[in-house]
C-alpha cells in the first residue's frame, strides 16, 4: 500500500510546477477516456503511470471502481491498462466498473489499437494484442493519420458448455441451450464464449423489461458458474440484428463487442442469418463476419478518443 501511495509522485510534482492544485492525499493518475460505440472505458498507459506495476490486485480493483464512478470519478464502464507484452506488441488488462477483472472486451481492444497508433507508440497498422482471452490480431483502418476504425480477429468462438462455462439443459448439446422461466416468459439462451461467457436470447422485441429486469437476474443465474453477459436480440433480416446487452459486472452498456460477436454466432448456428451481419446496438453498428474456413470471428467498428487528463485518486472514495 505504501508503494502504491507513492505512485506517480513525478506527475504531482509536474502539476505543482504548472500551478495545478493537487488535492491533499491524492495520487495523480494520467488517463485517456475513449469509447467504442458508447462503450466507454478509462485507459491508463503503464508507461505514464509506472508504479501501477507494483500495485496489488486489490489496489487495481479499487482504482477501477473509483475511476469508473460516473459521479465521483472520471466515469466509464470500466478501466483498461495498456502495458508492454512479452508475447505480443501490447498487452491489455481490463476491469469492469465493479472492480472485477474481465478476460476480453471487443470495444476496448479497438480503442487500444487507436490509442497506441494515434499516440505514436507504433506505426504499424497491424498489431497483436495480449489479453486474458489470448492474443488478438488488430487491423487498423487509418484516415488523415489517425485510426478511424479497427477490425479485430476475435478468434474461434467456444461452444462447448464446459468451456464457456455453462450448465445447459443438455450437457453435450451444440449449441448449448439454457431454458429459463422468467417474468417475461420462457426464454432460451444460447451459450457462446468469445473469451468471456455470453447467453443470447432471441426475442420478438427487445424491451427494457428484458434488459433491465431479466438481464441482471440471468447474469447471476446458477447456470453460469462465472456469471455471464446476457444479450437480447431481435433478428430483423438475414443481414441485420438488433441487440441490447446486460454486461457482467457493469450493467447495460451502449455496446458490447464480444456480445455482438456471440449474438452473430448464435444467430448463424440457429440458421437465422448469413455469416456476415450487422449488429445494431444502442451506441451504433458493428460489422461481424464468421469465416467458415478459419472459424474465426472478425469484428469491425469505430474507436473514439474523448479526453485525456489527470485523475486525482483518493482511496477513500
Amino acid at each position: 500500500m505504501d508503494t502504491f501511495k507513492a505512485d506517480l509522485s513525478g506527475n504531482i510534482a509536474e502539476l505543482n510546477r504548472n500551478h495545478v492544485a493537487v488535492p491533499s492525499g491524492s495520487e495523480a493518475v494520467r488517463f485517456t477516456k475513449m469509447h467504442g460505440l458508447g462503450n466507454d472505458y478509462v485507459y491508463l498507459l503503464l508507461e505514464d503511470n509506472p508504479r501501477l506495476a507494483e500495485a496489488s490486485e486489490a489496489q487495481l480493483s479499487a482504482l477501477a471502481r473509483c475511476i469508473s464512478h460516473r459521479h465521483l470519478g472520471v466515469g466509464g464502464d470500466g478501466m483498461v491498462m495498456i502495458a508492454p507484452s512479452e508475447v505480443a506488441d501490447f498487452r491489455m488488462r481490463m476491469w469492469n466498473a465493479d472492480g472485477s477483472e474481465a478476460q476480453m472486451c471487443g470495444n476496448a481492444s479497438r480503442c487500444v489499437g487507436k490509442f497506441v497508433f494515434d499516440s505514436g507508440l507504433t506505426s504499424s497498422t497491424h498489431i497483436s494484442l495480449e489479453t486474458l482471452a489470448g492474443i488478438k490480431q488488430l487491423e487498423l483502418h487509418v484516415r488523415d493519420a489517425q485510426v478511424e476504425s479497427v477490425t479485430v480477429d476475435m478468434g474461434r468462438p467456444t461452444l462447448a458448455a464446459a468451456e464457456i462455462p455453462m450448465l445447459p439443459d443438455a450437457a453435450d448439446a451444440l449449441p448449448a441451450i439454457l431454458t429459463a422461466e422468467t417474468e417475461q416468459g420462457v426464454l432460451r439462451f444460447t451459450g457462446v464464449s468469445m473469451g468471456n461467457p455470453h447467453g443470447v436470447a432471441f426475442v420478438d422485441e427487445v424491451t427494457d423489461d428484458l434488459v433491465l429486469g431479466t438481464g441482471p437476474r440471468m447474469e447471476v443465474h446458477e447456470a453460469w458458474p462465472e456469471k455471464a453477459n446476457i444479450e437480447f436480440a431481435h433478428v430483423q433480416d438475414r443481414e441485420n440484428i438488433e441487440m441490447r446487452v446486460w454486461e457482467r459486472g457493469t450493467g447495460e452498456t451502449m455496446a458490447c463487442g464480444t456480445g455482438a460477436c456471440a449474438t452473430a454466432v448464435a444467430a448463424i448456428l440457429h440458421g437465422l442469418t448469413d455469416r456476415r451481419v450487422r449488429v445494431h446496438l444502442p451506441g451504433g453498428t458493428l460489422e461481424i463476419y464468421w469465416d467458415a474456413e478459419s472459424d474465426h470471428v472478425l469484428m469491425t467498428g469505430p474507436a473514439t478518443t474523448v479526453a485525456s487528463g489527470i485523475y486525482f485518486y483518493q482511496q477513500s472514495v
